[in-house]
């Protein structure tokens, strides 16, 4: 996958993201937070493909504990995202509502799609953080617009 979103978005996705990361660094997908959060974004995804009510609970699940609250609708809608490996990094500035979360802040290059009774409504490239607190993997549920 990370070659299409490559040939996609290459000057805005790797210029952005990867750009910034220190030389020497890299992951795979077989290493460190990479496997775990590439199996975040498959379980969201399974969860996508099984309906609208399956993924609600995975994402009311993976919210970010202190953020609970902040979730939307996604109104009959699913969200898959397919991350782009290379992307992923640890991201120190990252607020929400100028407030930082606690637990380790990462984030990585995704291409999402939403879907409306399984006929895609939207395509996008863009980035998603993710929070490591207490060995699990959380996030912030999309709010579609």
């Amino acid at each position: 996958m990370a070659p299409l979103v490559c040939s996609l978005s290459l000057p805005v996705l790797f210029g952005c993201l990867a750009g910034d990361r220190p030389v020497g660094t890299s992951y795979s997908w077989e290493a460190g937070p990479v496997r775990s959060v590439t199996a975040y974004f498959r379980a969201n995804n399974a969860a996508a493909r099984l309906g609208p009510e399956e993924q609600r609970v995975f994402l009311r699940r993976t919210q970010h504990p202190d953020y609970r609250d902040s979730s939307c609708s996604l109104d009959g809608m699913t969200v898959t995202a397919e991350p782009a490996p290379a992307t992923l990094r640890p991201d120190g500035e990252f607020t929400v509502a100028g407030d930082r979360p606690r637990g380790s802040v990462w984030v990585i290059g995704v291409e999402v799609t939403v879907r409306r009774n399984g006929a895609i409504v939207g395509r996008q490239l863009g980035s998603q953080h993710l929070v490591r607190l207490g060995g699990q993997w959380y996030g912030f549920a999309p709010c579609p617009r």
